[in-house]
């Protein structure tokens, strides 16, 4: 089965909000303009909904994907003292009052996020990446400035050893770990990542006016399916909006752990969607996931590949693990039992729809393929 739905999901109480001043830091960086919304009325159509809107993550901050808005924000986090400011000459003096090393583990967007921001205040990074990885991965991250360790195994494994390396410090500098996926005993880097992603989701309101009825959101360790089922529970203005997690069949770690009413982990598999390719949910995400998250859909290898090329088409560029949630769209609300799945949803011909594309087309192809994972 692919498709999971938690009824009484909408009434679940608001999570801690995020600080207020996240989007005022994002809106401070160098270069920063909202991602765009970018309206598909072929895909409205299709999907029998008043509006289609695809949030297109595929250049934040001038990096391909939307993981610097929390790398960004947690690196901030641990470099400010408590009420210090957090622009980026504050964090600088901070880098330079106490040289640190950055130190995480990735697949590839994460990663290279934390990289750019060590670059940005004057820090030193490390990067370990899964020997699975494709080496044009690690070759972005060091040309940030990283030292990029590969290692044998999983990206499992590669947290495992980024752990161990920021836990033994450094004769040079402190190390801190900036990873975006929790564990027990290490939860407060990772919950100012998803913080850092409230930006994304607070642009979409801003641009609509109001909040969607129904968000897609793909998942891979679920800090940014964590971030929006916080940001819509209540929602804006007393609204509730649906929440639908997409992952993929090979990787359905989400799904399993629903399933199952517990954490567990999944067995993975080799998927185009490489970003979404984890198998265990992070413990910060997984209380918020069951109970605020109203669906969650699999999809296969093929119909993310069709959702790359459909929204190529209409101007959207996107990875497999990006256009995964407008493959699981279509799951839900179209073919044999959407009636039912719409109505679990609250879907009408009046809608609107938002997918978060999280990632752009591959940047050394421009085409579907094995890529970095986005970790979502």
């Amino acid at each position: 089965m692919t498709w999971y739905h938690h009824p009484g999901a909408r009434d679940r109480r608001r999570a801690a909000l995020p600080p207020p001043d996240v989007v005022a830091f994002h809106r401070a960086l160098p270069g920063y303009a909202p991602t765009p919304l970018t309206e598909v009325p072929a895909l409205a159509a299709e999907l029998g909904v008043a509006r289609v809107l695809v949030k297109d993550e595929s250049s934040r901050l001038a990096l391909p994907a939307f993981k610097v808005l929390g790398a960004s924000w947690a690196v901030a986090r641990l470099l400010a003292a408590p009420g210090a400011p957090r622009d980026l000459e504050a964090l600088r003096a901070a880098a330079a009052r106490r040289p640190v090393t950055l130190v995480t583990a990735t697949d590839g967007n994460h990663g290279r996020a934390v990289a750019r921001m060590a670059a940005l205040v004057g820090a030193a990074a490390r990067v370990v990446v899964p020997d699975v990885v494709p080496a044009r991965a690690g070759e972005l991250i060091a040309a940030e400035g990283a030292v990029v360790t590969t290692v044998e195994g999983s990206y499992e494994d590669a947290v495992a050893e980024a752990a161990r390396i920021a836990a033994a410090d450094s004769t040079d500098s402190a190390a801190e770990l900036v990873q975006d996926t929790a564990w027990p005993g290490y939860e407060t880097v990772p919950g100012w990542v998803v913080e850092g992603y409230a930006t994304l989701v607070a642009e979409v309101d801003e641009r609509l006016g109001r909040a969607p009825d129904l968000v897609v959101v793909p998942v891979g360790v679920g800090s940014l399916a964590q971030a929006v089922v916080t940001h819509y529970r209540p929602g804006p203005a007393g609204t509730a909006p649906a929440v639908v997690a997409a992952e993929p069949e090979r990787a359905a770690g989400l799904l399993a752990s629903l399933r199952a009413g517990r954490p567990v982990t999944a067995a993975t598999g080799t998927t185009v969607m490489a970003g979404l390719n984890c198998g265990t949910v992070s413990t910060l995400a997984w209380p918020v996931l069951r109970d605020g998250l109203d669906a969650a859909v699999a999809v296969g290898e093929d119909d993310a590949l069709r959702a790359v090329a459909d929204l190529g088409s209409h101007g959207v560029s996107s990875g497999p693990s990006g256009a995964a949630t407008l493959a699981a769209a279509r799951r839900a609300l179209t073919g044999a039992g959407s009636q039912e799945r719409r109505a679990a949803l609250g879907v009408t011909p009046e809608s609107v729809v938002v997918l978060l594309s999280t990632e752009g087309a591959s940047p050394t192809t421009g085409a579907p393929g094995p890529r970095p994972r986005s970790g979502a």
